[in-house]
This record gives structure tokens, C-alpha cells and sequence, in this order.
């Protein structure tokens, strides 16, 4: 059998924010098998890959390389030939100083397909949301993007500094802290105003970005002072007159919070959506793969009532009717929902459906839905009486999350976690089971949120220690609080 044709896709990831990628960067990252990652990418990008994809860390550090270039291009070649989807994911754009076209070239000379698909620059990205526009009609018609070192021993950037000095409204230099005394220095000795004002953005379009002001003259100084580090980016230009006060971005009323939110299925959540527009970065975990019964032996024409879990268990009893190729016009029994989310799916089939408390007494029941423990079909069975209860799907964590919690945790990107019900706290537990990250651990850490008393007593009971219980367990409740944790700070 002949192999399929592989393909490699050098991918701008933006500068930082997640929702920065393009969409054609996000349509390739999640089919892609292989991926090939570098240092500045956000975890949570890797959280769009398939469950099954390979990762790969290409751990480029100062003065320290994981994988060497000529290895990284060999990497993308093989994989390509391999028959492999391949996404090649660089922070910003991969033209600017990404290295993209020795990568091009490698695969261009060994016959991979590839395609290039362009990203937010950093210098552009990092200065918007620190509220610095780069070309302004009154400040700045010219704009220059510049490497702040290069790979020289001394690492000093090589460029026409007076053509910078004399011939460009405003200069972003990238990764340049380590030799702002140098760039300062060359751009005063070709003429450029001491006075010009200058910003240093680091970390810029995440929750942690912090914003250095300054003039040419005084920024060297001002960026040791302040312990300034990449990654950062030094926009020198009068466009900095643009910067007053905070930027809109810092202005938002969740921005540097760090949030965990438990997760106990893979639909995302509508309250994660609300907390990232208010400028929350936010991490859904676990991650689950979800996998559909294929059990062919069930019978539902055999029950009065079909009672479904979640709306999970919807989807996987209409996948598994077309797959056995049984007409839903031949099961007469009523359909029972626990959750509006279950009753709006099943309305989406033309299914209407019934609570609980609206079944008639002495039904033969089928429970559909994930495995239960015995204590949760024991509860159940005080609802429902006797039932039979059918598996119509299972969850796998997915072991790329964990990677993820782990980088997130040691970068101090976890200041809190929200438990938004019982089975979550478990959830969290449970997937953490093996590692270090014990409840007593995370507490000591993080301001732990619960929903509600019955998630505070789970809590409670699996060692996490000092949790808060919001007064309504609701997402406006969740933000106010969390509002009000950040003012507090």
C-alpha cells in the first residue's frame, strides 16, 4: 500500500495570547500528528492538539539549546517522510526571527511539502496591548523590527545604527535586554535624542505583561534597577507618548489572574469563555478523550425510560443508534434528562424529554452514561429504584493536559482554582493522583474556589485546606469574587 504524502507547516503562534493564533494556525494545529514546539509557545495551545499527537519540545534557551537547529530541520524532514501531519509552532511570526526559511529550505531540498502560515509579530502584538499603536500620523511614520542580540560571542546586535538612528520613527528590538546598554549607547553616539521615550514590554499579551517606561538615555539603567528580563520587547519612538496610564488591556477587570477551572467532561464552558473576555487566562482541566460504546448487544426497545446522565450520554446514544442501525421511531420509551443542557441537546434531535420527577412509578429504566461508582448508583437508585444502566461512553485524561498543569505550575500560572461541583473536585484529584501536586500541596499555593457547599465538603474531605464557598453558585458570583481577590491584591 502506497504511503500517504506527508506535509510540514512552519506556524506563527503570535506573540502569547492563545486567541492570537490564526485560524488557519488553528485548524492545522489540531490535525496535526506531530508537533514540534518552542519555549515562548503558551501551554494551552498545546491543549488544540489531538489526544494521540506527538509533542515535541524544542527547549531553545539563552546560551543553552535543547535541539539544535540542523536537528530540528532533520526532525521536520523525517517526519514529513513519514507520511505525518507536522506543525512546526514558533512564537510570533516565523519570518521574524524565526529561523522559518533554513527550515523551508531544509524540507524544499529533501522534497516535504510544506506551507507557511504566517503569525502576529511580537513587536506589533506587545505593543498594542501594552496601548502603543507603532505608526501614528503625529508621532511615527515608519516602523523597523530589529534582533536586540545576534550569534556573535559578545551577542551584540550588528545593524546600521545610524540609518536606525536618523532614518526610523520607531524601532522594536527583540530579546535586546541583555544588551540595552549597547543599543542605547550606538543609538545616542548616531544622533538619536536622549529624550526619546522608550518602553520595555515584557511578557506582552499574557497575564503577567509588565510595562517599563523610560528615555534612551535612562533605560539601561531603569531595566537593571527594575530586574527586567526576556522575553521583552524595547519599542524606542515618540509613539511611546501613546502609553498613559494603563492600556486597555491592563484595564481589564480579571487581567493577571491565573485560573484553573475544573473541568469533568470535554464540552468547554461557556463561564471559562466569560472569564478570558475579562481578561483571565484560563486553564480547563482535565482533558478527557471521550470514547463511544460500540456494544452491540443493548437493546433499547426494551425499556420504558431512557435516562441520561449528560449530554454526553445524548450524543453517544444517537452515535450508537445510527451505528447499530436502529430507527429511534421503533423505542417508544420516554426520554429523562438531569440537566437543561441534556433537554436542549435532545430538542436539537426533534426529542422531547422529561425530569425525574415526572416519570411515572414502576418503569423499567435504562441509565445511560459514563461509569458510576457504587456509592453514585447507589444515590441513584434512591431516585430511580431498580434500573440497568449501560456504559455508553468512557473518558481517558488525556496525558498532554498533565504536561501542561505542570509548566503552568512551575512558571506560577496557577493562582487559583474553581470547583464548580462534587465530581470536579474528584476529577482534579483523581488526575493529579500520581504526581506531587498532592491537595495539601496545591493549597498552600493557590486560593481554591468552591461552587457550592457540597463541592466545599469534597474538598474539604480530599485535603484541600482553606477553600472559600461563593454565597450563590453562579458565574457572576465567581467573577465578583475574583474581582475582588485581584483588588485585595
Amino acid at each position: 500500500m502506497r504511503q500517504k504524502q506527508g506535509i510540514v507547516y512552519l506556524v506563527g503562534a503570535g506573540p502569547g495570547d492563545i486567541r492570537l493564533l490564526t485560524i488557519k494556525g488553528f485548524e492545522v494545529l489540531q490535525k496535526a500528528d506531530v508537533v514540534l514546539y518552542d519555549r515562548l509557545i503558551h501551554p494551552l495551545l498545546l491543549e488544540w492538539t489531538k489526544p494521540d499527537a506527538e509533542i515535541i519540545y524544542c527547549g531553545k534557551l539563552p546560551d543553552r539549546h535543547l535541539l539544535r537547529q540542523e536537528a530540528i530541520n532533520d526532525l521536520l524532514v523525517k517526519k514529513g517522510q513519514e507520511g505525518k501531519i507536522v506543525v512546526r509552532l514558533k512564537g510570533g511570526d516565523p519570518s521574524v526571527f524565526g529561523r522559518v526559511a533554513e527550515e523551508a529550505d531544509a524540507l524544499q531540498a529533501a522534497s516535504v511539502p510544506f506551507e507557511i502560515v504566517p503569525g502576529i509579530t511580537a513587536g506589533i502584538g506587545a505593543s498594542t496591548y501594552a496601548g502603543i499603536s507603532v505608526t501614528h500620523r503625529d508621532y511615527g511614520g515608519s516602523f523597523a523590527v530589529v534582533t536586540g542580540h545576534n550569534k556573535t560571542a559578545s551577542g551584540e546586535p550588528t545593524v546600521d545604527w545610524q540609518a536606525l538612528s536618523k532614518g526610523v520613527d520607531t524601532i522594536a528590538f527583540y530579546m535586546g535586554v541583555k544588551n540595552l546598554p549597547y543599543i542605547s549607547e550606538n543609538l545616542l553616539l548616531n544622533g538619536k535624542d536622549p529624550d526619546t521615550p522608550v518602553s520595555i514590554i515584557q511578557w506582552g499579551t499574557l497575564g503577567k505583561q509588565k510595562v517599563l517606561k523610560a528615555t534612551l538615555k535612562t533605560v539601561a539603567k531603569k531595566a537593571k534597577e527594575e530586574k527586567v528580563e526576556n522575553p521583552a520587547i524595547t519599542l524606542v519612538g515618540d509613539v511611546n507618548h501613546l502609553r498613559q496610564g494603563k492600556s486597555w488591556f491592563e484595564r481589564q477587570p480579571l487581567f493577571g489572574q491565573h485560573i484553573l477551572f475544573a473541568r469533568t467532561d470535554d464540552e468547554p464552558s461557556s463561564t471559562v469563555e466569560s472569564l478570558r473576555d475579562l481578561g483571565a487566562e484560563v486553564f480547563e482541566y482535565p482533558r478527557f478523550q471521550i470514547r463511544f460504546s460500540e456494544d452491540k448487544q443493548i437493546d433499547y426497545r426494551l425499556y420504558d425510560c431512557l435516562y441520561f446522565l449528560s449530554p454526553k450520554s445524548v450524543q453517544a446514544f444517537f452515535k450508537h443508534i445510527t451505528d447499530i442501525g436502529l430507527d429511534i421511531r421503533f423505542i417508544q420509551a420516554d426520554f429523562v434528562v438531569r440537566s437543561k443542557k441534556s433537554a436542549k441537546l435532545l430538542s436539537s434531535y426533534a426529542c422531547s424529554s422529561i425530569t425525574i420527577d415526572e416519570m411515572e412509578p414502576g418503569k423499567k429504566v435504562l441509565v445511560l452514561g459514563e461509569e458510576m461508582s457504587e456509592q453514585e448508583k447507589s444515590s441513584l437508585k434512591k431516585k430511580l429504584g431498580d434500573f440497568d444502566y449501560f456504559v455508553s461512553y468512557q473518558k481517558a485524561l488525556v496525558s498532554q493536559s498533565a504536561a501542561t498543569f505542570e509548566r503552568l505550575w512551575d512558571e506560577g500560572r496557577i493562582e487559583t482554582i474553581v470547583f464548580p461541583n462534587e465530581k470536579s473536585v474528584v476529577q482534579i484529584t483523581d488526575a493529579l493522583a500520581k504526581t506531587k501536586y498532592t491537595p495539601t500541596l496545591i493549597s498552600k499555593h493557590v486560593e481554591v474556589i468552591c461552587y457550592g457547599p457540597i463541592s466545599y465538603q469534597k474538598a474539604i474531605e480530599l485535603g484541600y485546606v482553606g477553600a472559600k464557598v461563593l454565597e450563590h453558585p453562579n458565574k457572576e458570583e465567581l467573577i465578583q469574587k475574583l474581582g475582588y481577590s485581584l483588588v485585595k491584591r
